[in-house]
């Protein structure tokens, strides 16, 4: 785990986990279901349910410090900062375990433009916590105007080895940018001051303003151009759009203390990740946004989050604020879209989707996450439209479109037209041609169809090498081995799958069929009946009955007289 990540278990707010986690809480009679539900839904994501359980704790409990804490980790997760700071004021000031109640209070103070009293608390180190408080120190230097300040306290935290000494440069820059120090800016960006940086979408769009204003557009358009190879993120296109149209557009990255303020909030949680949790992750986007509600990129960032934590109604709700003439809204909706799906609003989702597609119709990525939804509600037919409307959009010699040709292929598979299936399936492996599923896929089906048996061995073999521990690719290789009447030899790979996937009905019963032709009937019949037991489709569930009353021979010999 990278220091960053470690930052969650350090940052001194008390949020190695919710107060709900303890063992023990001195309650009032009567008030253990409400705080038992409260602290289930605490530990499960669901911050908004937690803030109600814990609210109705704490008022019939008004002195229980400990679900007081609780109440105020809630409310700040779910973005209710002004009722979180109500809570927040009734933990006296000497309280040793405040650190969260000061955090909510910069963040108010920081909101509403009280900048010389938040510069007292992050002076003090009682303001957002010891390692965040330096960044937003800064920040408030320069609010007051002191750009010689500011630049001095950023540095020391370079100089001194700060765990967030990485994130500094880049704030440095924003500072030195929003008051007109553009070559100063550069400088930073561009490694020359404190070594390369690694920089996100947000500075990549930050130095290319830079550069604008430093009458080097070409660079400015160059850089964009590199980083769209990475990265498909809307807000690039369009300021390389605007640029192209006006050399001189003005810088309006971030212009404002406050909106320097919220980047340090959803800087660190970008950096935290969600490894070690993503309650403080997403309290610190909450914080961004709420700082500076046009900081579009910290509600999807908390979309995001919440969709890791499956909370998709809380997801699909931080997607929908991003404004619909933002660079953003496809990606949020798309998001939204997703979201929808999980909460088994399927009609919903595609909906998002299909308008996402009649609104934006030259953008690849709507049409093939509209193919995608479609493929997974089983609807191919209009999959297949809607990959084809992706496919006709797109150079079809870059490599990483093969995923698009492999995803309309299975659809054709599904929709019973084989040959135009196996056409797009070879042209995905023309653009990669080692890629696992694609030659899974496409050997496989070569299989079940009896159709170029060693051709499909060699791609199985090549999927089994390069994803070994894939129960279904391993199943594959057994059944290959089957299909050519190695028998002996599908044994092992298949007793293998089973290990991998040992739920899955059709890996059980491929496993039976493979023991009933090296002659271990009951092995076969135990297989079999585990098979029906993980209930597969129907179809299937007939032909395991009929194996088990007659025999895999008997059942073989019935369907080799009726097949064509």
């Amino acid at each position: 785990m990278s220091i960053l990540s470690r930052l969650a278990l350090i940052i001194g707010l008390g949020l190695s986990g919710p107060a709900a986690a303890q063992t023990t809480v001195d309650l009032e009679p009567g008030l253990a279901g409400a705080y038992l539900a409260a602290r289930s839904a605490a530990l499960s994501g669901d911050h908004r349910e937690a803030a109600v359980q814990f609210q109705r704790v704490l008022a019939a409990d008004p002195d229980n410090q400990m679900i007081l804490g609780d109440v105020l980790l809630a409310l700040a997760a779910i973005g209710d900062w002004s009722t979180a700071a109500e809570y927040a004021a009734r933990i006296p000031t000497e309280a040793t375990d405040r650190d969260f109640a000061n955090l909510i209070e910069q963040v108010m103070r920081i909101r509403d433009g009280e900048f010389s009293e938040a510069a007292t608390a992050a002076a003090t180190i009682t303001g957002a916590g010891p390692l965040i408080d330096p960044l937003l120190e800064a920040w408030l230097y320069l609010a007051e105007g002191d750009m010689s300040r500011a630049n001095e306290t950023f540095t020391t935290m370079v100089e001194t080895n700060n765990p967030l000494a990485g994130l500094v440069p880049y704030q440095l820059a924003l500072a030195r940018a929003s008051v007109g120090d553009f070559e100063g800016a550069d400088a930073i960006f561009s490694g020359d001051e404190f070594g390369p940086l690694q920089v996100s979408t947000r500075g990549v769009q930050a130095h290319a303003q830079v550069l604008v204003q430093l009458d080097r557009s070409d660079a400015a358009l160059q850089l964009l151009d590199v980083a769209l190879t990475r990265d498909a993120d809307e807000t690039l296109f369009v300021l390389r759009d605007a640029i192209a149209a006006d050399p001189t557009r003005p810088y309006d990255f971030i212009v404002a203390p406050e909106q320097g303020m919220a980047e340090v909030f959803f800087s660190l949680a970008r950096a935290l990740g969600t490894d070690a949790g993503t309650t403080l992750p997403l309290i610190y986007t909450r914080a961004a946004h709420f700082i500076d509600p046009g900081h579009v990129h910290s509600a999807v960032l908390a979309g995001d989050i919440l969709s890791d934590a499956e909370q998709y109604q809380m997801a699909a709700e931080a997607y929908a604020e991003v404004p619909r003439d933002n660079p953003l809204f496809v990606e949020a909706e798309m998001g939204r879209s997703e979201a929808l799906f999980q909460l088994g609003r399927r009609d919903a989702a595609v909906e998002v989707l299909s308008a996402l597609a009649r609104d934006y119709p030259d953008l690849t990525a709507v049409h093939t996450a509209l193919g995608d939804a479609l493929r997974r509600l089983e609807r191919f037919d209009e999959a297949i439209a809607a990959y084809s409307a992706a496919v006709d959009l797109v150079d079809l010699s870059q490599q990483r479109y093969w995923f698009l040709l492999y995803a309309r292929a299975i659809s054709y598979e599904r929709s019973d037209m084989w040959d135009e299936a196996e056409a797009d399936f070879r042209a995905a492996l023309e653009l990669e041609p080692d890629q696992p599923n694609v030659l899974n896929y496409l050997g496989y089906s070569l299989v079940e169809q009896n159709r170029n048996l060693d051709e499909a061995l060699d791609m199985i073999q090549r999927a089994v090498s390069a994803r070994p521990d894939s129960g279904y690719i391993v199943d594959s290789l057994g059944w290959v081995f089957y299909r050519l009447g190695r028998f002996e030899e599908a044994v092992s790979p298949m007793e293998r799958a089973v290990e991998l996937l040992p739920n899955d009905p059709i890996v059980n019963d491929h496993l039976g069929d493979v023991y009933w032709m090296v002659g271990r009937f009951r092995e076969a019949e135990f297989q079999w009946s585990r098979a029906l037991s993980f209930e597969p489709e129907e179809s299937e569930a007939e032909r395991i009955r009929l194996k088990l009353e007659i025999g895999l021979d008997a059942v073989l010999a019935r369907e080799a007289e009726t097949a064509p």
